[in-house]
């Protein structure tokens, strides 16, 4: 139950995450439009790129998607040669995934843009203020911090 009284603090922390969220996807997600590409693209570049050679399973297990949201924005990449896609080597049916070099490229410009957002206001908050945030985030996202 939501306690009454924090109505108007939770309802802040709302408008926060939301437009915190929406000042950090801005800039990634203009490179991004250049390209024709999407938000969605960026998850799934992010994700290949911080497991190399995933199986198109594993993959939609990290962002919790069906295989049908996956489907035509992972093909949309790799038609743009930025995911490669191999069979592995026991069995064909599974397809493993890696970032090609322009997508190694991308994925680094792109969530670059948010590491040195993230850098700028850990910084200036200090480290209190981050491992509370973190502490909160991992709450969120119901993970280990």
């Amino acid at each position: 139950m939501v306690d009454q009284t924090r109505q108007d603090e939770l309802r802040r922390a709302i408008e926060l995450l939301f437009f915190g969220y929406r000042a950090f996807t801005d800039r990634p997600d203009r490179i991004l439009e250049r390209r024709g590409l999407g938000r969605v693209h960026h998850r799934i570049l992010y994700f290949v790129g911080r497991n190399p050679e995933v199986s198109v399973k594993g993959l939609l297990e990290i962002l919790a998607v069906s295989k049908q949201a996956l489907s035509a924005p992972l093909r949309q990449l790799t038609e743009a040669k930025l995911v490669g896609v191999v069979g592995h080597a026991d069995d064909r049916r599974v397809k493993r995934l890696s970032l090609t070099a322009d997508g190694r490229r991308l994925e680094a410009e792109l969530t670059g843009t948010q590491m040195r957002q993230l850098s700028q206001a850990f910084d200036e908050a200090g480290a209190a203020d981050e491992a509370g945030w973190t502490r909160v985030m991992a709450r969120i996202a119901d993970v280990e911090p």
